[in-house]
């Protein structure tokens, strides 16, 4: 009777199980990610597209509030969400590389590769790895959607304009311009995402005082909440300047200028100070994003049968 209760639900039964550590539990997993990341970027398009604009401008608006109601009152409320198809698109392919080959790298490089290594070790290695190849997915999309957002009037209204229009005046290179910042950005970001959040989950059931597998999935995933924003606090500052430095040079690069250049260039205009433009707002903005997407993931985990991330 449970298993057609089961079936009915979608949710896999014990004659059904998926295997853990398996190509369909990889799978699933990237799926997981997907749901996680593509969604919740999206959903925070008004915060991103204010924290991009001011960065590029830090004088154009005086506040986050002033933002929006200019927004809103010259471009609708069509305009605050402006960029979303490309936030949407990319963030759910770096959703995918992220989720799912932190799962595999985490795997390989802990049960097969490294066996004694020490775990935040192969959970800064496996997150590394896993978010330099989600990039490669991301890029393009990003390059586009910081381009709509931050140039006034804009680059291009839709993605696919901004793609024809990328591609056309500089190549499909012209999409991948900012990849060396992108990692210098993402990476430090992810590894100090997932690793923070593992030992973060795994102190929480250390001082509630019973192993993770006594709590109910509820509690599990609720751990999981929390434990997310504990990471996204810490990644959001780790990662802003060059966050920063991406939006720049995505709205800000001469033809033809080199990266390292370009770089220096922009550093010399806006100084140190200006590294750290509207980083109130991204942490607000990664913290509560960083938290609902290991709500999102763990609760899928759940819904598969599968374990929650940490607390092991």
């Amino acid at each position: 009777m449970a298993g057609k209760v089961q079936q009915k639900l979608g949710v896999p039964s014990a004659e059904k199980k998926i295997e853990l550590y398996s190509g369909t539990y990889f799978g699933a997993c990237t799926l997981g990610g997907i749901i996680a990341c593509g969604p919740t970027h999206t959903a925070v398009t008004p915060l991103d597209l204010v924290k991009c604009r001011r960065q590029v401008d830090a004088k154009l608006y005086k506040s986050n509030f002033q933002a929006w109601s200019t927004i809103a009152r010259t471009e609708g409320i069509r305009g605050i969400f402006f960029g979303w198809a490309p936030t949407f698109v990319g963030y759910s392919f770096q959703g995918a590389g992220k989720y799912g080959a932190y799962e595999v790298f985490k795997y390989y490089y802990g049960e097969k590769l490294f066996p004694n290594a020490p775990k935040t070790i192969v959970y800064l290695g496996a997150s590394a790895t896993a978010e330099a190849i989600a990039d490669v997915f991301l890029c393009p999309f990003e390059a586009i959607k910081v381009r709509m957002q931050t140039t006034l009037p804009p680059f291009a209204n839709s993605l696919r304009e901004g793609w024809s229009k990328v591609v056309k005046e500089e190549g499909f290179g012209g999409l991948y311009k900012g990849l060396y910042p992108l990692w210098a950005r993402q990476i430090p970001y992810t590894m100090v995402k997932f690793a923070t959040f593992e030992s973060a989950v795994n102190e929480i059931y250390r001082r509630l005082g019973k192993p993770k597998e006594e709590y109910g999935q509820l509690a599990q995933t609720g751990v999981s909440f929390l434990g997310g924003y504990i990471a996204g606090i810490g990644c959001a500052v780790v990662s802003h300047p060059a966050d920063v430095m991406v939006s720049k040079l995505n709205a800000d690069r001469k033809a033809g200028e080199g990266a390292g250049a370009a770089i220096s260039r922009i550093y010399g205009n806006i100084g140190f100070k200006g590294l750290w433009n509207g980083l109130p707002v991204r942490i607000a903005m990664i913290g509560t994003l960083t938290a609902f997407q290991w709500l999102i993931y763990d609760s899928f985990k759940v819904y598969m049968g599968f374990p929650t991330t940490g607390g092991h």
